[in-house]
């Protein structure tokens, strides 16, 4: 059995009569001790069905899907107090910018030790020794002095810390980091996966990496989701995506990394952006800026079908050679 287990998960805001929707029917699962990556540019819908996933979409959005299950219990119709025992401590998320997560009024020992107090208890001073041994396990150095100190005190990257830290805090099964690297410089970066590919294995988590940048989910990740517009468009093995991509979406995305251009002075880019509520094209939603798109491409939307071991949504998936099949 998966840990999680998602069903057609759809998230739509505004109005019923015409509602936008952020995230449509995407299904996919994670398995115990694996490195899920969902990847795509900005208005794909990879933070919002990780919110939804977590309970935190508030009116006016709405959740729907056929299942929505962590360790077999439908998290959709868990009793309020069930699923906040549960969301924090067996299913735990980073947030995209940690200098706006963090409550500027009080410490980071502080807001560390109130997580803990919410989901395990113990005395203060059972919290604070667990603190302390937290803010070792993320790197930061000197944790007695930093426990003290307040979220401006901190450069970005010890931020992120503590909010990893945080997350960690009642050692989760799931924990989902959503663009875990934002507005870090590339040293930094790299630390901050590293150390979550770490506590992955060490504490063996099932972790969602959450991210706009294919080349950071490169080696960490051992399966890919990819979004376009709030749909799954790619699904499949990380090794195989990255050798060779069967959607046009994934290969334009592939193709705009120095390390996939191919030996090519310049970096290939895809024309226009993710359709948004007011203009949204009739069939594929990608046709408009596909430059493989059809006649058919253009009428009628494709399903999400099995190729191989891959899940593609294409009317004419790319073949080793990257062109446009019949398949």
């Amino acid at each position: 059995m998966a840990l999680l287990d998602v069903k057609e998960l759809s998230v739509h805001f505004g109005d019923e009569k015409a509602p936008f929707k952020a995230v449509d029917r995407i299904s996919y699962q994670v398995n115990q001790g694996e490195v899920l990556g969902i990847v795509g540019e900005s208005g794909s819908g990879k933070s919002v069905s990780s919110l939804a996933v977590m309970g935190l979409i508030d009116f006016p959005g709405r959740v729907s899907a056929k299942g929505l299950e962590f360790e077999g219990k439908d998290l959709l119709s868990l009793p309020s107090k069930e699923k906040r025992e549960l969301v924090g401590a067996d299913i735990a998320m980073i947030f995209q910018d940690p200098m706006t997560s963090l409550n500027p009024a009080y410490t980071v020992g502080f807001q560390i030790m109130e997580a803990i107090k919410a989901h395990q208890g113990g005395s203060k001073k059972e919290r604070r020794e667990r603190t302390l041994e937290l803010l070792r396990l993320v790197g930061i150095p000197d944790p007695k002095s930093r426990i003290d100190v307040y979220p401006h005190q901190l450069s970005g990257g010890m931020s992120q810390r503590v909010m990893i830290a945080m997350a960690i805090a009642c050692k989760p099964r799931l924990l989902i980091a959503d663009e875990p690297t934002t507005a870090l410089d590339v040293t930094i970066q790299a630390q901050i996966v590293d150390l979550l590919l770490e506590l992955q294995q060490k504490e063996c988590m099932s972790l969602i990496l959450i991210t706009h940048d294919l080349a950071l989910v490169a080696e960490a990740a051992h399966r890919i989701i990819v979004m376009y517009a709030g749909q799954v468009v790619e699904e499949g093995r990380a090794e195989d995506i990255f050798r060779e991509p069967k959607h046009p979406y994934t290969q334009a995305l592939l193709r705009s990394l120095p390390e996939f251009a191919e030996g090519k002075s310049r970096l290939q880019s895809l024309p226009g952006v993710v359709p948004g509520k007011y203009d949204r094209p009739q069939g594929c939603l990608l046709n408009p800026r596909c430059p493989y798109a059809t006649d058919l491409c253009r009428r009628v939307e494709p399903e999400l079908r099995q190729i191989g071991n891959r899940q593609v949504k294409c009317h004419t998936p790319l073949n080793a050679q990257g062109e446009p099949s019949n398949v």
